[in-house]
């Protein structure tokens, strides 16, 4: 380039022939760029190198020094890269980014970035002091742009193990056509508004700018980031990365149901399973043992700014580690229990029962049933300035204004026990307990109940009245269970028909099926059972739920309130068949009943129905 740049200069008429051999002599000696030395020299000015480099490429010119560099573009690069190569990132326009160099003839240098980042450049030149002065100004040991470069040199390490290049083979579902991860990524961020996604360790660090146009958005990198933003466009509460013998598949469940999503190469296993794991703090180093942790995402959209939890969990199996990330989403907890799905008179016996000052009220369910969204919306309403409410919890789900959350560290013996006996001695009113597992949990939250205090807490069984025979199981005499619990509700969750493209059934079952289902002869006669087609009226896939005909949930609530008949049940040992029938004879809604009732208002199906009840 040396010669190329004297002889333009010369032909220009801008150094002479003197000036060009002194400027020379000085560089064999001392090293550095020729146009640099000419204007240390005072052989020509700044403002002429760029002039004339500018001509000779045919690429703009910027003074940096006049120039309004915008931040966040300089976390595009690490400092270390840009002072390698003499370059500088100085704005970003969607999968474009204007880069300020000082040789725009190094293709080296654009390649390597170009990689890097995964972006299109579009050059700019700039001189070499004001671009020294710029680097200074701009690249300042500030914490963001430190990690910024230490995931970049992170993220191309993991390039260089997998050798990843081009990631064109990444499946999307199992039906559709192979698509391109950056494309994929662009239409996200469509869908979603553009905005950056920003990753904290820890949701009780500074969040820290790992957005998706930064430096380290490398193959793995982006990869990851775009599995976390689409958990999120498609309403995933969970997300599966799962490894076989020779497949590797991402499924996210969606309205309760697991739906494969796309299928990364197998050399990307590794470089994943480390990224979400550093991401969550979790040692990258043991594969043999299961471990659990937490990532925090910002996500900021034109709107504001959208905070995300991760609970993630890794599991050791036959071909590597299965990590199941859980999307703790603020914005779909719901607080109004209006909204939940209640029958109402159901609804009416859990808010008689929590508004009570104290005795126990338990939540029943499997996993992802809402149990913890039913307990939070009961805090929501019982959380005023006089009421002291204190919550032990495995994990913390949500952070609740107002309300004293404790997070269990089983490994330092803070188990259930041992914080449900603290918070006795913090004078509390109504104590949560995440969930009751032993007979001491059991026993000390018994005798909270019958101490003045209302106790809410989850347990695992199959409906209302069988959770009193659990209790009794572990350990609890009948007196005890009969004197102190107020109520217990069971729960599950099943999809919404999706309004958009709900229709009456093309095949109406006959009676005689509606009335084996549970459905009375009258019921039966004038129920009219609804679907979700999956489509638009011109026949197009519908948008709103993509064609499953389901789009979000509702929950079927089975609440048994305790009453003097129920309670002489308890007492004298009675089986869960006894205390189910004496329940129904005093109108509790039974989970089936509660099905059967939402298809009539056709908000469900009767396969969805059938999928989480029993008669």
């Amino acid at each position: 380039m040396s010669a190329k740049l004297g002889e333009v200069l010369l032909k220009e008429g801008l150094i002479t022939p003197q000036q060009l051999k002194e400027a020379l002599d000085y560089q064999r000696a001392n090293g550095g760029r020729l146009g640099s030395i000419l204007v240390t020299l005072g052989m020509v000015q700044d403002e002429a190198i760029t002039s004339v480099l500018s001509r000779q490429y045919g690429v703009p010119a910027v003074n940096l020094d006049l120039f309004d560099v915008d931040p966040n573009a300089i976390r595009l690069l690490p400092e270390e890269t840009a002072r390698k190569y003499m370059v500088m990132p100085l704005a970003r326009n969607g999968s474009t980014m204007t880069l300020a160099m000082v040789d725009p003839a190094n293709v080296f240098a654009v390649d390597d970035i170009k990689f890097m980042t995964g972006l299109t450049i579009e050059q700019v030149v700039v001189s070499e002091l004001s671009l020294e002065r710029a680097l200074a100004r701009y690249y300042a040991p500030e914490k963001g742009l430190v990690l910024a470069e230490k995931m970049s040199e992170f993220s191309a390490g993991l390039n260089d193990q997998f050798n990843l290049g081009n990631l064109g083979g990444l499946a999307a579902a199992p039906a559709s056509a192979p698509v391109n991860l950056d494309e994929a990524m662009n239409e996200i961020n469509e869908a979603l508004g553009e905005g950056d996604l920003e990753v904290s360790e820890a949701p009780t660090e500074d969040v820290l700018d790992l957005s998706a146009s930064s430096a380290d958005e490398a193959p793995v990198v982006k990869l990851v980031n775009m599995i976390l933003v689409s958990s999120l466009e498609y309403g995933a509460s969970d997300i599966h990365i799962e490894p076989y013998e020779k497949e590797f598949r991402v499924r996210f469940r969606v309205d309760g149901l697991l739906r494969e999503v796309m299928r990364p190469p197998m050399k990307m296993r590794a470089g994943l399973t480390s990224r979400i794991k550093i991401m969550a703090k979790l040692d990258i180093a043991e594969t043999r043992l299961p471990q659990d942790g937490r990532i925090k995402i910002k996500l900021k959209r034109d709107a504001g700014v959208r905070d995300l939890d991760f609970r993630v969990s890794t599991l050791p199996t036959l071909w590597g580690e299965k990590i199941v990330l859980r999307l703790l989403d603020k914005e779909k907890l719901m607080l109004d229990m209006t909204k939940l799905g209640f029958e109402p008179e159901s609804l009416e016996k859990f808010k008689r029962q929590i508004a009570k000052p104290y005795g126990m009220v338990l939540v029943t369910g499997p996993t992802g049933s809402g149990k913890t969204n039913t307990l939070y919306s009961a805090l929501s309403s019982l959380n005023t300035p006089d009421t002291n409410i204190m919550t032990a919890e495995d994990p913390v789900e949500f952070n609740l204004t107002g309300i004293n959350q404790v997070q269990m560290k089983e490994q330092i013996g803070l188990n259930f026990a041992a914080a449900l006996r603290s918070f006795l001695r913090q004078d509390p009113n109504i104590v949560l307990v995440g969930e009751i597992r032993d007979f001491e949990t059991a026993e000390i939250a018994v005798k909270a109940s019958l101490t003045g205090h209302l106790v809410l807490s989850t347990l695992h069984t199959n409906d209302a009245p069988s959770t009193v025979s659990r209790l009794m199981n572990m350990g609890i005499e009948p007196f005890l269970v009969a004197t102190s619990v107020n109520l217990i509700q069971a729960q599950r969750l099943i999809r919404r028909i999706c309004t958009e493209c709900k229709a009456p059934a093309k095949t109406q079952p006959p009676a005689q099926t509606l009335i084996e289902l549970g459905f009375t002869p009258e019921e039966a006669a004038k129920t009219t059972i609804y679907e979700g087609t999956g489509k638009t009226k011109d026949g197009r896939e519908c948008p709103k739920c993509k064609g499953s005909g389901y789009k979000g949930r509702v929950g079927l609530y089975e609440v048994m309130e305790m009453n003097d008949e129920l309670r002489e049940l308890i007492l004298i040992g009675a089986s869960a068949l006894e205390l189910r029938k004496k329940a129904i004879e005093h109108g509790m809604l039974t989970l089936r009943r509660s099905g059967l009732r939402k298809i009539m208002e056709g908000i469900t199906t009767i396969e969805e129905v059938v999928r989480e009840t029993v008669l």
